[in-house]
């Protein structure tokens, strides 16, 4: 993959622009999207709860396991064994999982709760064109 061209000027998503001739040579997106090869993984997301966030149905999320996750962060969580996709927040003592749509409902992480964290997206890939 590391042999696809890269236009390192970019192109306007407004008006356009005149010119697109800033050849820049090639791009790997993986040392673009991946700061921990060995700390790394894929997954896809499903369902509706983080579209605000800008993640859809069928997204594929980087997920980097050496990030440390801060709030705000948007992150992959096991409940009761369950994976999800969320945003993290943490308010002095309190945690919680929000979702970034308002129709769910945000997730509060308790001593009792049966919570672990697997890493923080870092990145989104999205098919424009299915």
């Amino acid at each position: 993959m590391s042999d696809i061209p890269f236009f390192a000027e970019g192109v306007a998503a407004g008006f356009p622009s005149p010119s697109m001739g800033d050849l820049r040579g090639t791009l790997d997106l993986n040392s673009l999207c991946i700061r921990h090869p060995a700390a790394t993984y894929y997954i896809r997301a499903r369902g509706e709860s983080m579209t605000g966030a800008g993640i859809d149905d069928g997204d594929l999320l980087v997920v980097d396991r050496a990030v440390n996750a801060a709030s705000g962060d948007i992150i992959i969580a096991s409940l009761d064994g369950e994976f999800t996709v969320k945003r993290l927040e943490l308010n002095g003592t309190s945690v919680r999982l929000l979702p970034d749509n308002p129709a769910y409902a945000p997730i509060p992480i308790t001593a009792e709760s049966n919570a672990e964290f697997f890493g923080v997206v870092t990145w989104i890939v999205k098919q424009a064109k299915k």
